[in-house]
């Protein structure tokens, strides 16, 4: 049997650590949290006491950790991942971080002989779930093949975008475009509010139309059209304000870099600090519609 270590075990982490148990390996998890822990073992899995005791026996190990700064901890020094597992194991790295860091843990990590792939996701909880992500795959060809047979059991989608770091600017792309669009959608169904229009009818009309989107169609920003979106759940988190907004400074972080100004992005960038600065943090990206229309 396979034995996976899994590092963070986090809203993402555990339902993808889950679903790997139901696939039918061995998975051995570490986060700080004891009831994420504890969970994992009520699932069948393993709790381990160190990132060490986690990754010593491991075929392949996946992160899914909240920052940059937080990858490079639990993959380098004298307690990291890359000085006590397998030189033979597989290292996929699922969190969303900055394309920088992404590609400097790629670089140690192929300088002590190991695989490694960056496998950043799209799709909030649910999705997590349902074994239904999108993983996005940055790395070495030869271990793409290796990552997919077992990133297959947590997604729906599982595509090699290009060599170390791709993953994670494909990333910053997928959840810049998602994070305007939420704002983009949230003006229209309001202006439609605005001029009489019932929210199921204009839902009706433009999931067929010139203006359907993925926002639209699966996660409507408005209770009613859409019975498992989180505006049917007074906007429970499926995926929260405050990490939208970490992945928008991602974005804008990125564009830095190659020196190319998004000017629509920075301004939604800016509206995510100032929802988040007044208390919607916690709250599901989507409130953005209560916030904009003057519901809020």
């Amino acid at each position: 049997m396979t034995t996976i270590a899994f590092i963070g075990l986090g809203h993402m982490g555990t339902p993808m650590s889950k679903n790997l148990l139901k696939a039918g390996y061995d998975v051995i998890g570490f986060d700080l949290a004891q009831d994420a822990l504890a969970s994992l073992v009520q699932s069948g899995g393993r709790a381990a006491s160190s990132i060490a005791d986690a990754v010593r026996g491991a075929d392949a190990v996946i992160t899914m950790v909240p920052t940059g700064t937080h990858v490079r901890q639990v993959y380098e020094g004298d307690a990291g991942i890359l000085a006590h597992a397998r030189r033979d194991a597989l290292l996929i790295d699922s969190s969303t971080i900055d394309v920088e860091t992404s590609r400097v843990v790629h670089a140690l990590a192929a300088g002590q002989g190991f695989a490694m792939v960056d496998a950043p996701v799209s799709g909030a909880v649910p999705a997590a779930e349902a074994g239904k992500l999108v993983f996005m795959v940055g790395g070495e060809a030869a271990n793409f093949v290796r990552a997919e047979l077992v990133l297959r059991h947590m997604g729906s989608s599982v595509v090699h975008v290009g060599a170390a770091g791709t993953g994670q600017s494909m990333k910053a792309c997928n959840n810049m475009m998602a994070g305007m669009t939420a704002i983009t959608l949230s003006e229209t169904l309001a202006l439609a509010r605005r001029l009489g229009l019932d929210d199921q009818k204009v839902y009706d009309v433009m999931t067929h139309a010139s203006g359907n989107c993925w926002m639209l169609q699966s996660y409507c920003p408005v209770p009613g059209p859409v019975p498992g979106a989180p505006s049917n759940r007074d906007y429970a988190p499926g995926f929260a304000m405050a990490l939208m907004l970490k992945d928008m400074r991602l974005s804008q972080k990125a564009a830095q870099a190659v020196d190319y100004e998004t000017p629509f992005a920075a301004r939604a960038t800016q509206m995510y600090e100032d929802a988040v600065a007044q208390g919607h943090g916690g709250r599901d990206f989507s409130y953005m519609f209560k916030i904009v229309s003057g519901e809020d």
